[in-house]
């Protein structure tokens, strides 16, 4: 049973979103006993340099101003600790994912917080964790050689730890919506609470 979700909504628009409307029928099926929100349609503020340089400065050398900095991203990645799933709703837009919810990636994938390098490369610190993309769009094929979306999504969360990953898809909306609407009815049935 889940505990505690994570909800990413990636979707520019509040009202008729298929993907908004696909995450919370997840959230639904779930059943957890609590929900974090992280709503990107208010976009987040992009990484800069004074990001950069706070962040490469050690923990215990950062100034007030760069604690400050990094003040957003600590939270966004606490909320992603406090979680045993995360349910992200994410539109394809233009082939790939929205920029908000690329920024959301950049703030939390952080070398010695989420990651750390190792001899062997890379190794996700958030392991344990499930997460359920709700991707929606509305002509690129999920899997397709023009689908820029599901393959980075699965690939940094992957990086971060979290290897679990399914994809409830409801792809290809303006070429026949109700096949893409019984694909993703199908993908949720066989979704383990």
């Amino acid at each position: 049973m889940t505990k505690t979700v994570l909800r990413v909504d990636a979707s520019a628009r509040h009202s008729g979103s298929e993907s908004r409307a696909l995450t919370q029928r997840i959230l639904d099926r779930l059943a957890p006993d609590g929900v974090i929100n992280r709503d990107l349609a208010v976009p987040l503020p992009a990484i800069d340099a004074d990001w950069l340089n706070a962040n490469w400065t050690p923990e215990d050398q950062r100034s007030d101003a760069q604690r400050q900095t990094l003040a957003l991203s600590d939270t966004l990645i606490e909320e992603l600790k406090a979680a045993d799933t995360i349910v992200i709703g994410a539109p394809i837009y233009n082939f790939g994912i929205p920029a908000t919810l690329k920024t959301w990636v950049d703030l939390i994938a952080r070398a010695g917080i989420t990651f750390k390098y190792s001899e062997a490369g890379p190794q996700g610190l958030l392991t344990g964790k499930r997460a359920i993309v709700a991707i929606t769009s509305g002509g690129t094929q999920i899997g397709s050689e023009i689908d820029f979306a599901s393959g980075y999504l699965r690939h940094v969360l992957g990086f971060v730890g979290i290897t679990d990953v399914q994809f409830v898809a409801a792809d290809q909306l303006m070429v026949d919506a109700d096949a893409s609407h019984a694909k993703a009815n199908a993908a949720l049935e066989a979704l383990a609470a």
